[in-house]
């Protein structure tokens, strides 16, 4: 899960993420996107590949791309165990009465 979460630090891959959402798509109209050389764009698509998120098939000369659901599930649901569990433990210190401070006596 960590290749997940590097994976997705950089913007260009979440933009990849998001464009691959609507439809699979070739590295070619990938990379028309973006404004960077071509080694870039292979080196973002190698990155998601390598954590899992998309999945390749070879058409022709070319290479498909797709989102792979199964390991940004998993991501987003660690995320959403630890979000969860926050949330609990911060409705309980809302509920419990804080200790209170014991009183001190001045000295005679």
């Amino acid at each position: 899960m960590n290749a997940v979460f590097k994976a997705l630090s950089h913007p260009a891959r979440r933009q990849i993420v998001a464009m691959l959402q609507k439809r699979p798509m070739t590295s070619g109209e990938i990379a028309a996107v973006f404004d960077m050389a071509w080694p870039s764009v292979t080196g973002h698509l190698s990155a998601l590949k390598e954590a899992d998120l998309v999945e390749t098939e070879r058409e022709g000369n070319s290479v498909r791309y797709r989102l792979n659901i199964s390991a940004a599930e998993e991501a987003v649901g660690f995320l959403l165990d630890i979000t969860q569990k926050a949330s609990s433990a911060r409705k309980r210190r809302a509920v419990s009465p804080s200790p209170r401070p014991a009183l001190r006596s001045k000295p005679a």
